[in-house]
């Protein structure tokens, strides 16, 4: 009986395991199976999205074009000749008539100084003037009395020598007329040489009098040039020395940039190219080339070409920087954009061409761009093949759908 009644329980138990749901049969064989069955519709999803899939993609045509070739550097504001006022004597600084940004003229007084002690200077000098001036006068009144004395003396040597030979005098008197004539010529000799050095004194007196004035015209500081101030590095108070600057000008009309260019591609830079130049400010004008340095920098190795304005700007500074594109020509070729250009697992520049459906790299050799397209040398890429416009996230040999092309620009 008892052998019996475990028999139904077994029984009564596999029909109850038959009857429930399968995923309350065996869980741990169950939830292997799902994983399993996941993993596999995981990958092969992943493989379709990768291979079977057909990512859409924006392609460009490359063809034949030219591109402007261009020698790109930055530069900085810079005038042709910068004019620096600077004290010439030393003294107090009295006024300063502008500031930084006001246009002069040539000749404006822009800044005193104060003139006090070389006024009284100069008025010393004045009053020594004016009593060397009488003893001129004096000098000439003496050189007269000499020349009147010596007329007198030879007037009785004559007479003298006349009675001596019709006997009326003696030998004695006409010596004493000879050495009175001689004494009286003597006498004008003396004062003609004072009345020359009363004159060399008084010319002397007039340069130091021209002295006086020019020290005190170092005072009154003048613009050299019409320009506008760029600096001002002193104030009323300050007590300055020869040599101590003041105020800074420039011409605008001397305003040009100072391009620095490497050497591998200074050889392109001529006189008279145009140029595009780019303010930090957003403003964008033109030049041209005026001149190109014949010294380069040991440490960079990298050479100044200064590039005149077409017309100055209106609001500068110096040494603001700049980017500047000088025109230096042009070349013929296959062009592509050069956000086309993608590079490979080994580092080799190249496009993703497409052939087909799929994309495949492509190494090119690159030869000149002008920033936004670039100019594929050698055969590594032939006119009318479709590249991918944007490769990023594209894959070589990644199923593509090309979106409609767009232009290249190449026959710029």
């Amino acid at each position: 009986m008892q052998k019996e009644e475990r028999r139904r329980e077994c029984d009564r138990s596999t029909w109850h395991e038959m009857r429930a749901p399968v995923a309350f049969r065996k869980p741990g064989r169950t939830l292997a199976v799902a994983v399993l069955a996941g993993a596999l519709l995981a990958a092969a999803g992943a493989v379709w999205w990768r291979f079977g899939r057909a990512v859409p993609v924006a392609v460009v045509e490359a063809a034949q074009g030219r591109v402007m070739l261009r020698v790109l550097g930055p530069a900085t504001l810079q005038a042709r000749v910068p004019v620096t006022l600077a004290a010439r004597i030393t003294a107090t600084v009295k006024e300063v008539r502008v500031d930084v940004g006001d246009v002069v003229r040539r000749g404006q007084v822009v800044a005193l100084l104060d003139d006090r002690d070389l006024a009284a200077r100069r008025g010393v000098v004045g009053g020594q003037q004016v009593a060397l001036a009488r003893n001129v006068s004096a000098a000439a009144a003496g050189v007269a009395k000499g020349q009147a004395d010596l007329e007198l003396a030879r007037s009785r040597q004559q007479r003298d020598a006349e009675l001596l030979r019709t006997g009326f005098v003696s030998q004695a008197v006409l010596d004493a007329s000879n050495a009175a004539l001689q004494a009286a010529a003597a006498n004008l000799d003396n004062a003609r040489a004072a009345q020359a050095a009363r004159e060399a004194e008084v010319q002397a007196l007039v340069q130091e009098g021209r002295y006086a004035d020019t020290v005190l015209s170092f005072t009154r500081i003048a613009a050299p040039i019409d320009g506008v101030v760029v600096a001002r590095q002193a104030e009323a108070g300050a007590t300055v020395m020869p040599g101590t600057a003041l105020l800074r000008l420039v011409d605008p009309a001397t305003l040009w940039m100072a391009m620095r260019v490497d050497e591998s591609v200074v050889g392109r830079v001529q006189v008279g190219q145009p140029a595009s130049i780019r303010m930090r400010s957003g403003e964008t004008v033109t030049g041209k080339v005026a001149r190109i340095a014949r010294q380069s920098d040991a440490a960079t190795r990298e050479l100044e070409v200064h590039v005149a304005f077409d017309t100055p700007p209106q609001r500068f500074a110096i040494d603001q920087e700049a980017e500047i594109a000088v025109a230096t020509g042009e070349a013929q070729g296959v062009v592509v954009p050069a956000a086309a250009l993608t590079r490979d697992r080994q580092g080799r520049q190249g496009v993703l061409v497409v052939a087909g459906s799929r994309t495949e790299f492509r190494p090119v050799q690159l030869g000149p761009g002008d920033g936004e397209r670039v100019l594929v040398e050698g055969n590594g890429l032939a006119g009318g093949e479709r590249v991918v416009a944007h490769p990023e996230g594209v894959k070589a040999g990644a199923r593509v759908q090309p979106l409609p092309m767009a232009a290249s620009g190449a026959s710029r």
